[in-house]
């Protein structure tokens, strides 16, 4: 869907992977855009993501920051080590290093999970200002709250009198057991 968007919702400027990649072009995007592109998502989805991102960069004229840098290079890193961890368990054998190695691997995808996401997210906001879906201000600022402080008393919440909340009783209350109760 944000590849089509991207492309302004014109298949026939459907490139495999943006046209950033040795594969672009002689996939047969032009006979079938639209099978290509699901084809691109479901078998190279981290391509299709990081190509989309070049296809807005490119138009918008807008560079990676070096968080979003840092942010990529530690995806990658945590990615490698875990796949260090996999080939030096399988080589040793040892049961701590291949458990050691599942876990890495779960949260090198666990990071490329929330990166893919938050990339996807800029890019819908990228092309929610192009497109004029946020009208003259994308994003208001939200209104300023203040914390209460213990030396200052607390408003009761709306619809509770104000003597909320209850004067404080010791335990049990004088009234238990309540009346009527038969006792043992």
């Amino acid at each position: 869907m944000l590849r089509r968007r991207a492309l302004y919702n014109d298949m026939s400027r459907y490139t495999c992977c943006a046209g950033y990649m040795p594969c672009s072009g002689r996939c047969g995007e032009s006979k079938c855009p639209q099978l290509c592109l699901a084809t691109e998502v479901f078998l190279c989805f981290g391509n299709s993501v990081a190509s989309t991102r070049f296809l807005l960069q490119d138009e918008f004229n807008i560079q990676t920051t070096q968080c979003d840098n840092c942010i990529i290079g530690f995806m990658f890193c945590l990615s490698q080590v875990a796949c260090i961890f996999s080939i030096v368990a399988c080589i040793v054998g040892s049961d701590e290093l291949s458990e050691a190695s599942q876990i890495l691997s779960c949260c090198a995808d666990m990071v490329y999970c929330t990166v893919c996401a938050c990339m996807q997210t800029q890019h819908k906001l990228e092309m929610d200002k192009r497109d004029g879906v946020f009208g003259s201000q994308p994003m208001g600022v939200p209104p300023a709250q203040q914390m209460s402080r213990f030396d200052q008393p607390v408003p009761p919440p709306v619809g509770y009198p104000q003597s909320y909340p209850p004067p404080a009783q010791g335990y049990p209350p004088a009234s238990y057991p309540p009346p009527g109760y038969p006792q043992h």
